[in-house]
């Protein structure tokens, strides 16, 4: 199939494609659209940045239009699961630029925003939903959601879903599908856990495959450099001053390490901003907005939060640590070398992760070759600390007419003040730290006896005498009880 015109979508839709852009369909969509126009299950095999995303949002915006009717409150048509925020976002825009002149309500529901907003839309009735696993569980959990009524389902990035351990929350979600539905299902690779997944939800469903999941991408030049692990901050820093890197993502393994990575490379005079779950989703699209408009030249993220990543012009990907799990090294480097462009990805080993290595190697049927840099000098990179966030000034009472101004304190230290400013110790304050005004402490002291000397009482301390320190005075025999 080498033009969209043969495949009988449409005005509407013909309208949509237009104003997405799309001339040619791409691989993945010359693959999967004839069958998923038809209402047969698919599964696809593509990685992200192949043009997937409209090869399921066609087929059910296609569906929806021919089919007529609208949702009931609460109770979406069509459901697209996806594993991130981001990537929610993404697909929202697509089905909704796709979708441009069909009467079709979308929403997309995510964590990290309030619930309530979402709960209003969907007890308007939305058409399709796409939504991120735990959220939907929570709108499910209160009511406010239920998918006895959805007739197509959508599984997006299915083996994402297993790395971030959304795994138990898409099986619930799918045993509240009602068993009559066409189901689409997209995944880069194919752990075992995910084929038990696909084979339990799709039925009859034709298979297929764009780029092999054990093959990266043939554009993007891959090498490595060996190093030790001081050596490693250093050496990105060399790499990120050529002016060939016009935008980076660097991966690190934990969500700590990508602040520190920052930091670093903010001491050592590079733009570059931290991107993982921990940071607020305001944080993270103002990062993301950053690198996209080009104000940030490096983006520092996990594994996690970059799956939903989708930016254009990405140069370059340099993996600052190796992914413990193989399969997330084709996903990484596949930040770079999109829609035809040529791109590079550089891995840092240390001695440490060359079993890592071997396993990229493996499962990608080819040696990845060493770099023509020389690691750098190891060295430690200056990191700046953060501003501290001004303290809120407590506003002063305004002085009442006519009264006297307060006089300033003297300079210096507290208890600077000149000795003869002090006052003068009490008797009490010396002697065991008593005030004499404590009523708590005079009761203890009187315990008993409504503050007269009995014989259950103590005897005071004597004050001590010269140099300020307290005297206890000897104690008295105990009472005897009785």
């Amino acid at each position: 199939m080498d033009d969209f015109s043969t495949l009988g979508l449409t005005a509407p839709l013909n309208a949509g494609l237009i104003a997405a852009g799309y001339s040619k369909p791409t691989p993945i969509q010359a693959a999967a659209l004839p069958a998923a126009l038809a209402g047969r299950d698919v599964l696809g095999l593509a990685q992200t940045g192949t043009g997937k995303t409209a090869a399921f949002a066609l087929p059910v915006l296609q569906a929806l239009a021919n089919s007529g009717g609208r949702a009931r409150p609460g109770a979406p048509r069509a459901l697209v699961v996806v594993p991130t925020r981001e990537l929610g976002i993404q697909v929202s825009a697509v089905f909704d630029l796709l979708g441009i002149q069909l009467d079709k309500n979308i929403a997309v529901v995510h964590g990290g925003v309030s619930i309530n907003p979402q709960i209003r839309q969907l007890s308007a009735g939305i058409d399709i939903l796409v939504a991120t696993p735990g959220r939907l569980i929570d709108l499910m959990a209160q009511g406010k959601c239920r998918l006895d009524a959805v007739e197509y389902f959508v599984l997006d990035e299915a083996d994402r879903m297993l790395d971030m351990g959304f795994l138990p929350a898409v099986k619930k979600i799918v045993a509240a599908l009602p068993k009559k539905r066409q189901t689409m299902f997209f995944s880069a690779t194919m752990p075992d856990q995910v084929s038990t997944l696909a084979a339990g939800l799709l039925r009859e469903h034709v298979r297929v495959e764009v780029t092999p999941p054990s093959t990266t991408v043939e554009r993007i030049a891959q090498s490595v450099i060996m190093l030790e692990p001081a050596q490693k901050a250093p050496t990105l820093v060399a790499l990120l001053r050529d002016p060939a890197v016009k935008g980076a993502i660097i991966f690190t393994r934990t969500k700590h390490g990508a602040n520190r990575l920052a930091a670093q490379l903010a001491g050592a005079g590079i733009e570059a901003a931290a991107y993982h779950a921990n940071k607020s989703q305001n944080a993270r699209e103002r990062a993301l907005n950053a690198f996209r408009d080009g104000e940030t030249r490096a983006l520092v993220a996990t594994d996690i939060a970059a799956r939903g990543i989708d930016v254009d012009g990405v140069t370059h990907v340099f993996n600052f640590d190796l992914p413990e799990v193989a399969e997330a090294y084709v996903h990484r480097i596949g930040r770079t070398g999109r829609a035809g462009r040529e791109g590079r990805a550089v891995s840092l080993v240390t001695p440490g992760e060359r079993p890592l290595l071997r396993a990229i190697e493996k499962l990608t049927r080819q040696t990845i070759a060493p770099d023509t840099m020389l690691p750098a000098a190891a060295a430690a990179l200056p990191t700046p600390k953060p501003d501290r966030p001004a303290q809120p000034q407590r506003p002063r009472r305004p002085r009442p007419e006519g009264a006297r101004p307060t006089q300033a304190k003297p300079a210096g230290n507290r208890g600077d003040a000149p000795r003869a400013a002090r006052p003068a110790p009490r008797a009490t304050e010396e002697a065991g730290g008593e005030k004499q005004g404590d009523p708590a402490r005079r009761r203890r002291r009187h315990r008993g006896n409504g503050g007269g000397g009995g014989a259950g009482a103590k005897p005071a301390a004597a004050s001590g005498a010269g140099n300020g320190n307290a005297q206890r005075g000897p104690r008295g025999p105990r009472p005897s009880a009785g």
